[in-house]
């Protein structure tokens, strides 16, 4: 069950490229680079590359949210961006890296939900969320769905359960690997069904999901901004999305909750992070260009496509973003601890 070679290629092509350094237009400068002079930013920052970090594979929900802000963060900060990939265990070697750069505002981190759960996996994590890293502000939560290869069995969730239930041995459960989103997703449902499944780890949702289309794998749980295209294009069946309302993208796909699970409510939410001692009017001057950026209608219609939205202003802020890392630190720490589930 590898990634075709077709995938490879091109994951490393994209991780290569990163954004290409994304250049504002400063006014009247024509075409110049680097810090701006008309005061946006001031204070002579940013007057080089600005590096986010993801901590996945090229091509995946995280790195396709991130290059969507990076462009508007860009003209905002009247610098240039550049997305790089540090992908492994399940996004703490990004992470990782991060936590340990210099804390001057030009490496930055986009990560999700695994921030945290990440400390209740590892057991020798090497940086602690809440003291390794400054929060600049929540970007966006994204829903997840549960999507089966198309010539699979079941037709609707509650046939998914049961024959699950009935063929725990045989059923895989693809994941992106412990602690992604789509592993998270599907330690909920396991839950929720009342069953133990044979998961089958890959390294990424780009992977995982070229398997699923292929049929090498049986169904997974994955978000949105992965799936909206797959699902519409009917590549894969679809049984529910896991919150509490429909997504605008999906209109005919059922909450969980209607088709038969109300106990798999799950969303991933991100956010993004500088090294712990970054200067408190550098870590505002990107929280500003975050709220530029996800108030940018090209951002919020590329969202609004892939089933999500922008967070509110209120919410991308250092504030929040704090409050939602404390809040879900102890929500997962309870779930994983009664998994039984550990990362090596």
């Amino acid at each position: 069950m590898r990634t075709t070679s077709r995938y490879r290629a091109a994951a490393r092509m994209i991780a290569a490229i990163g954004v290409v350094s994304l250049v504002a237009a400063c006014s009247g400068s024509g075409g110049t680079t680097g810090g701006a002079t008309d005061g946006t930013t001031g204070g002579g920052y940013p007057d080089r590359n600005i590096t986010i970090v993801v901590p996945f594979s090229a091509g995946g929900p995280t790195d396709t949210v991130t290059r969507m802000i990076a462009e508007p963060m860009a003209a905002k900060l009247g610098g240039k961006i550049v997305v790089q990939n540090v992908e492994g265990a399940g996004g703490t070697v990004g992470a990782g890296e991060v936590a340990q750069a210099e804390p001057d505002g030009y490496t930055v981190l986009m990560h999700h939900i695994g921030m945290s759960t990440a400390p209740a996996l590892y057991k020798d994590l090497g940086y602690k969320p809440l003291e390794s890293f400054e929060m600049v502000g929540l970007v966006t939560e994204v829903p997840m769905t549960i999507v089966a290869r198309k010539d699979f069995g079941p037709a609707t969730l509650q046939d998914l359960v049961s024959h699950v239930k009935a063929n725990a041995g045989k059923v895989t459960l693809a994941n992106a690997g412990i602690g992604a989103a789509s592993h998270l997703c599907g330690l909920l449902f396991q839950t929720a069904a009342g069953v133990k499944l044979q998961e089958v780890p890959y390294e990424g949702t780009g992977p995982a999901l070229t398997d699923l289309v292929g049929g090498q794998v049986d169904f997974m749980c994955d978000q949105t901004t992965n799936t909206s295209g797959q699902i519409s294009a009917g590549e894969v069946k679809a049984y529910a999305v896991t919150t509490p309302e429909r997504v605008q993208s999906l209109p005919d796909l059922p909450t969980t909750a209607e088709a038969g699970l109300p106990g798999l409510q799950v969303s991933v939410w991100h956010g993004l992070y500088v090294p712990k001692g970054t200067p408190q009017e550098v870590v505002q001057k990107l929280s500003e260009a975050l709220k530029t950026a996800l108030a940018d209608q090209k951002v919020v219609d590329q969202m609004a496509k892939l089933g999500t939205a922008p967070v509110p202003a209120e919410d991308a802020t250092p504030q929040a973003h704090r409050a939602k890392l404390e809040e879900q630190l102890g929500t997962w720490a309870k779930v994983i601890a009664d998994a039984g589930v550990k990362a090596s």
